[in-house]
């Protein structure tokens, strides 16, 4: 008796159906809820912090622009009460959270591939019908949406904190050690930090190192875009108009209200440039004759009338300022070509960590 063998058909011999995008995202929250825990609460402790400190903040500021007159002492010296209180807390915090897309990046991103294929687990994941590259894009893709968009979040709150000291013309909004961290570019910059670490995390295969390379990476990319790259998003503006020169002081770090971002200032005379320490020469003894009774300390030293006469004296006398800035009218322009760049760079991070997902992980 022979027996009979039947073909089987196409379907009993198909590979089994992948798993589902939803369950595939049920196990990356299951693997990652820690970090995701540890990024709530990171951002939620400065989050609480930031409102209680606001809060008074914004309080203090109401009264002082209550008073009147305001050209009064006691109205000038409540304004500078508030400044002296709280512009230090303002810039600690500022350089603060500088560091938290960093470490999102570091100790969110990099681990997310770099542990698996540490352990050598990625291989029973493979087997059950996860594939590669669907491995890899469910586990970057929920994590990146979810850092960014808490992120962003945050980055209003900041705002919201900061807007006093825009309003009293002690920050300008293009300030490079504020401007990464409101509007859309603090969450771009926590995408890109996260990519970063994904793609160092699939690269280096180790996490400690691929911890260290984020940060090191992610500082370079800062550094160079407050250097070389933001102030030339859009042709900065030259202006020789004395209206507005005569709003600037001789410090290069004093920014007042209206004035923008200055990128530079340099004098001429009989169109020749002339250099700074030509201008010390010509501008110190006018200080010392037209300003003997000013201290140097003196915190309305800048808007002191003697002050402005030593400007006009120099614009009188064949003296030109010149001064290139970016208007604060270019905030939001700056802001959206800044997280247009990040976007970008940060999706072509994650697909090249996909590719070598796909290419390397054996």
């Amino acid at each position: 008796m022979t027996a009979l063998t039947v073909p089987a058909r196409p379907e009993q011999d198909a590979s089994p159906r992948p798993v589902p995008w939803r369950r595939m995202a049920w196990v990356t929250w299951r693997q990652h809820r820690f970090a995701l825990a540890g990024v709530a609460a990171l951002l939620g402790a400065l989050a609480v912090w930031l409102w209680r400190a606001g809060l008074q903040m914004h309080h203090a500021y109401a009264a002082a622009t209550a008073c009147h007159p305001a050209s009064s002492l006691v109205c000038q010296n409540m304004m500078y009460n508030f400044d002296s209180a709280y512009t230090p807390t303002g810039q600690n915090i500022a350089a603060l959270l500088h560091v938290v897309p960093a470490l999102i990046g570091a100790f969110v991103g990099a681990p997310v591939l770099a542990r698996e294929l540490e352990t050598g687990t990625f291989r029973y994941t493979w087997t059950l019908a996860f594939g590669r590259w669907r491995w890899a894009l469910a586990k970057l893709v929920p994590l990146a949406v979810t850092v960014t968009a808490a992120a962003g979040v945050f980055s209003l709150l900041f705002s919201w904190y900061f807007q006093p000291f825009f309003a009293n013309g002690t920050s300008i909004p293009l300030d490079p050690s504020l401007f990464g961290l409101r509007g859309v570019a603090f969450a771009a910059w926590t995408l890109a930090a996260f990519a970063i670490g994904a793609l160092a995390g699939m690269t280096i295969r180790r996490v400690v190192p691929a911890i260290a390379a984020t940060l090191a990476a992610y500082a370079g990319l800062a550094l160079a875009a407050g250097l070389y790259l933001q102030q030339h998003y859009v042709a900065p503006l030259v202006t020789s108009n004395p209206n507005l020169n005569l709003n600037l002081t001789l410090n290069p770090n004093l920014n007042l209200p209206g004035s923008g971002w200055i990128l530079s200032r340099w004098w001429t005379k009989g169109g020749t440039t002339l250099s700074q320490a030509t201008m010390n020469q010509v501008i110190n003894p006018l200080f010392q004759r037209l300003m003997p009774a000013v201290p140097k300390d003196d915190v309305h030293l800048y808007k002191h009338p003697t002050y402005l006469n030593v400007l006009q004296y120099l614009t009188h006398h064949g003296y030109t300022q010149w001064t290139s800035y970016q208007p604060d009218s270019r905030f939001w322009p700056f802001q959206w070509i800044e997280a247009g760049w990040l976007l970008a760079l940060s999706v072509l991070l994650i697909a090249a960590t996909v590719w070598l997902v796909r290419r390397r992980a054996t």
